[in-house]
């Protein structure tokens, strides 16, 4: 259970993770509100979940771009 946990905390998009570390709320909190959310709105924020996973990584990407690794050179 240990390693389903770490993968789905650290290894998928960690959207949740990453507004938690923001706004000083527990991550678990913030996974409970999408998950009723979208139940009740029947999944709109599921779309606006991978949107901001998108914008995650296109900014991961941008910071790398800008400053390349010696191998990337």
């Amino acid at each position: 259970m240990q390693k389903v946990k770490y993968l789905v905390e650290s290894r998928l998009f960690g959207v949740c993770s990453e507004i938690g570390e923001r706004l000083n709320f527990s991550a678990s909190s913030i996974r409970l509100y999408f998950i009723y959310a979208s139940f009740f709105t029947l999944g709109s924020p599921i779309l606006i979940y991978l949107i901001m996973a998108f914008w995650m990584e296109f900014q991961k990407h941008l910071r790398r771009h800008e400053n390349p690794t010696f191998w990337e050179l």
